[in-house]
């Protein structure tokens, strides 16, 4: 059963994968990391690519390793309102 933090959360994720415009490297790194940790925690695992992309998300999730999954989610969604509101603030 979902309550109102994961309805919240999947329609943000929804909103932000569905975007046609660019999100900076930086602050995808940012939704990848809180995606991750609410999902999976600090079970963190990897596939054998060493590139330097999955290193930065590597790192990125792993300084996350102590947040609950609620906080992810919440974290998530409120970067979400900003990136959102700024897409249509530009408009």
């Amino acid at each position: 059963m979902n309550n109102e933090l994961d309805i919240e959360f999947s329609e943000a994720f929804e909103k932000i994968s569905c975007l046609k415009e660019a999100v900076a490297p930086d602050i995808m790194l940012k939704f990848y990391a809180y995606y991750k940790q609410a999902y999976y925690g600090s079970t963190f695992s990897f596939n054998n690519e060493l590139d330097v992309r999955n290193a930065f998300k590597a790192n990125a999730w792993m300084q996350l390793k102590d947040m609950s999954s609620q906080e992810a989610k919440k974290e998530y969604i409120k970067l979400a309102k900003i990136v959102l509101n700024n897409k249509i603030n530009k408009k």
